[in-house]
């Protein structure tokens, strides 16, 4: 066998050997990476109604114990009735309770936004009365580092809390990013619905302001179900 067919055949053997090992990798590794995104998501999660610090390390079986203790999973339809454990379908609406002491101290929207270069991941937890915003967080995005990367960090998603989904009138809002500071740019009758923009990063504002929208547009008639019984609602009776 000549030179150049031995370093063709050598090639080849080492191309498939290592495609061969790649696989296997990725194949025993798939259930532990995915044991990984359900822990960090279960972390946002909790960090959204402050039930884990922004930088407390955790295992992931003490963030599943936090998450079974405190979390209640649920779907809900269009009109914010809950569905049957089981019989939920593609257009459900996914919810999540913070319950303490039985009664819903909070409860816990799926953010799925659109960014500047990507989707958006995240969740955005509002207190019991259906208004105020306990909690925001995202776990997941392709904005660009020092930009709309920001969106990930302490201080913008800090922003959040206290904010409201309605106006003084009691009327749905949204939230919305501002193009600069809030005490600069919006109207002070307004404030209550905006978090300061991040410098540089317009359009993930915009895009995340659009999608934050939508998103709780869909979940109002829950939102509704809350503000009309504020009190100390029941797991079992938020959505019926």
């Amino acid at each position: 066998m000549s030179g150049p067919i031995r370093s063709l055949v050598f090639t080849l053997v080492l191309c498939v050997t290592c495609s061969l090992l790649l696989t296997a990798a990725a194949t025993g590794l798939k259930s532990r990476q995915q044991a990984n995104m359900r822990a960090d998501r279960q972390k946002n999660l909790l960090q959204s109604v402050g039930l884990v610090a922004p930088e407390e390390k955790l295992s992931a079986a003490e963030v599943q114990r936090r998450y079974d203790a405190n979390i209640q999973h649920m779907w809900l339809d269009s009109a914010g009735r809950i569905v049957p454990e089981g019989d939920h379908q593609p257009t459900d609406l996914p919810l999540y309770l913070y319950v303490k002491d039985d009664c819903v101290e909070a409860y816990i929207v799926p953010i799925d936004a659109r960014g500047l270069w990507g989707e958006i991941n995240g969740y955005l937890a509002l207190e019991s009365d259906g208004s105020t915003v306990a909690g925001f967080t995202v776990y997941r995005h392709q904005e660009t580092p020092g930009l709309g990367g920001e969106i990930e960090e302490r201080w913008f998603q800090e922003n959040f809390v206290g904010k409201r989904i309605t106006n003084r009138n009691g009327e749905f809002a949204a939230i919305q990013i501002a193009r600069g500071k809030v005490s600069e740019v919006v109207a002070p009758e307004r404030r209550a619905n905006y978090v300061d923009g991040i410098s540089g990063a317009t359009l993930t504002g915009k895009y995340l302001s659009s999608g934050l929208e939508t998103i709780l547009t869909r979940y109002e008639p829950v939102a509704v179900k809350f503000r009309d019984n504020p009190t100390c609602p029941s797991p079992a009776g938020t959505g019926g």
